[in-house]
């Protein structure tokens, strides 16, 4: 048979073809769309083109975290395309947990014409600056002239052409807008190139919407993102390093892989280095302190004086930590010099903040490997390994002894997660208990803290879980779970994901803070007990479903949740709501020195 060549439809809008064919310049190549009307050049143009990865997801809100899940893993910009009006608006959550996490996520909006706006039609909405705090870069474009002209010119609000513009006027003021309009694309996109966070760009259509032409447009001002790095001076920082005796290297989210090897065993053999790390720093040495709150938690309980451990220089790098712990600890031993590595920003999270280094921290590392100098002499390593190490082993006792609980249910799961999953965590409990625990050898972790919020979770762990060639397990909380159901209402399953959600009947992170407690008002806004399962949502989605509500339970469902299935399967642990709390408390308390 041979094979039949389809002929390539472009939209026939400029604007539309323009925003398309930049993309693909750029290597955007995955594009998650919403349905609607007004952006249906977009649609057509982004499905039409072989380049293209499309997707199609009906909640918008989850239709972003979505693709920042896929842009998480791929770490390159993805697209989202929606309509006008409050389509838009759904995306703002992870708008700024892109812009907090360092993400580039595209926003594509389809946009009324702007003599439309304010006059009282449908989904019309003030679209400009929707996201402006939280944007690295925006451009509100401007619509053609040449699409719809008699349109326009009837309208009596427009400003765009004269009202008796000949086609002479008509054609120079359109290649003025498609040379402005080229500029900015332009512009925006490379900015989410080199700043890795979110851009948007406003794009007014003027109806018909649907046709298309064979002719492509041509561009003029689509160029190639060249990255630049300004070179720093390191010597007087490599110099006061090797004086400093106490050194923390304190580290956020980071990607897998970002350290290599030999820079890890370099920072490890420095006995004047204590390197402290998170789960979603994916770095790991058995000289590093795993679980801050382990360290500091039972020290500070027992009214312990932490000075022996503050630090004279504190280097951090990475995204966001989650250990309140490690914060207040900083701020009431503050080092005499906080340096923070990173092309883009630096918090001064500590109140100590004295250096922003515009590098990668394995340039930082291999210039002071470069040196070949000796290490300093100190005993500050020795004695944070040997305190944690002693409180460690304490609460691995307490462990063995727990009651089912949640802390139970996490340590089972870790127990026997399998090795080279990767890992998805949802905010609140979830990832702070997975702090408290050494995890098998996995292909990454994750966990949306940039804004540390409970929505979106579902929606990027399934996101991530597609593009990934291993498999997934998400562990969350019920409210999380129930807050994000629809981050399961697309085709975007993949049958090796795994789900568990720990089913505590409501916010069970309420029950730890302080407060008073099982109050008709703490219940019903605080706590927000609930009695639902997840099971008629597993129906809904085409998940399996299987519970567990005991530790024999636990036990027999995790021995065949991770096994191959021909779709993606949820495990539901529901955990005793008023024992949660003491069980944890209890542990911290188990660590406390005598």
């Amino acid at each position: 048979m041979n094979e039949t060549n389809v002929e390539q439809l472009y939209p026939s809008i400029p604007l539309a073809q323009t925003i398309v064919q930049f993309c693909a310049a750029k290597n955007i190549q995955h594009i998650v769309i919403s349905p609607g009307s007004r952006n249906a050049p977009l649609t057509k143009g982004f499905t039409a083109s072989p380049f293209f990865t499309t997707y199609s997801i009906v909640d918008e809100r989850a239709a972003a975290f979505f693709a920042l899940g896929i842009a998480q893993q791929i770490q390159q910009p993805v697209a989202v395309v929606c309509t006008s009006g409050s389509a838009l608006l759904n995306y703002y959550p992870a708008v700024a947990e892109a812009f907090y996490s360092d993400i580039p996520l595209v926003v594509l909006s389809a946009d009324r014409m702007p003599h439309r706006i304010d006059i009282g039609d449908g989904q019309t909405i003030r679209q400009t600056q929707v996201f402006e705090p939280h944007l690295e870069a925006a451009a509100y474009l401007t619509p053609d002239v040449s699409h719809a002209t008699a349109t326009l010119l009837a309208h009596p609000s427009q400003t765009l052409l004269s009202k008796n513009a000949t086609e002479k006027e008509i054609k120079e003021r359109q290649d003025q807008i498609q040379s402005e309009n080229e500029k900015a694309i332009n512009q925006v996109l490379d900015t989410a190139l080199a700043q890795c966070g979110p851009v948007h760009l406003n794009i007014p259509l003027e109806e018909p919407l649907y046709d298309t032409t064979n002719t492509q447009l041509g561009l003029g001002q689509c160029f190639p993102f060249c990255p630049k790095q300004d070179p720093i001076d390191l010597s007087p920082f490599l110099t006061q390093w090797q004086q400093a005796s106490k050194k923390m290297i304190l580290v956020g989210v980071l990607a897998p892989d970002s350290l290599e090897g030999k820079i890890v065993d370099f920072l490890a053999a420095d006995p004047s280095v204590t390197v402290l790390t998170e789960t979603t720093s994916n770095l790991s040495h058995y000289t590093f302190i795993e679980s801050i709150d382990t360290f500091i938690a039972p020290l500070e309980n027992a009214g312990k004086d932490l000075s022996e451990y503050q630090p004279e220089l504190l280097l951090t790098f990475g995204g966001m930590v989650v250990s309140k712990k490690i914060k207040a600890f900083l701020r009431a031993y503050s080092p005499k010099q906080h340096w923070h590595l990173d092309h883009k920003k630096a918090y001064d999270t500590y109140y100590c903040l004295t250096d922003h280094l515009k590098i990668a921290p394995s340039v930082f590392f291999e210039a002071l490997m470069a040196e070949k100098k000796e290490y300093v002499q100190s005993n500050y390593c020795v004695n944070f390994l040997a305190q944690y190490n002693k409180q460690r082993l304490l609460g691995l006792d307490y462990i063995k002894q727990l009651p089912f609980s949640d802390f139970k249910a996490f340590d089972m799961i870790f127990r026997q997660l399998p090795k080279g999953y990767l890992l998805q965590l949802a905010n609140s409990s979830t990832i702070r208990y997975a702090q408290l625990f050494a995890l098998p050898q996995l292909s990454g972790i994750y966990c949306n803290r940039g804004t540390s919020g409970i929505d979106g979770s579902t929606s990027t762990a399934m996101g991530a879980a597609w593009v990934n060639e291993v498999p997934t397990l998400f562990v969350t909380g019920d409210l999380s779970f129930f807050y994000d159901a629809n981050g399961l209402w697309h085709n975007y399953l993949k049958p090796s994901t795994r789900i568990i959600v720990i089913n505590n009947q409501g916010g069970g992170i309420f029950r730890i803070l302080p407060g008073e407690k099982d109050t008709p008002a703490y219940d019903t806004y605080f706590e927000t007990v609930q009695n639902r399962s997840t099971k008629q949502l597993c129906k809904a989605h085409g998940l399996g479903y299987r519970s567990a509500s005991s530790s024999l339970d636990l036990k027999w469902q995790l021995k065949r949740f991770f096994r191959p299935a021909n779709r993606p399967q949820l495990l539901e642990i529901k955990t005793p709501r008023k024992l949660n709390d003491k069980v944890l408390l209890n542990y911290f308390k188990s660590m406390q020195a005598e």
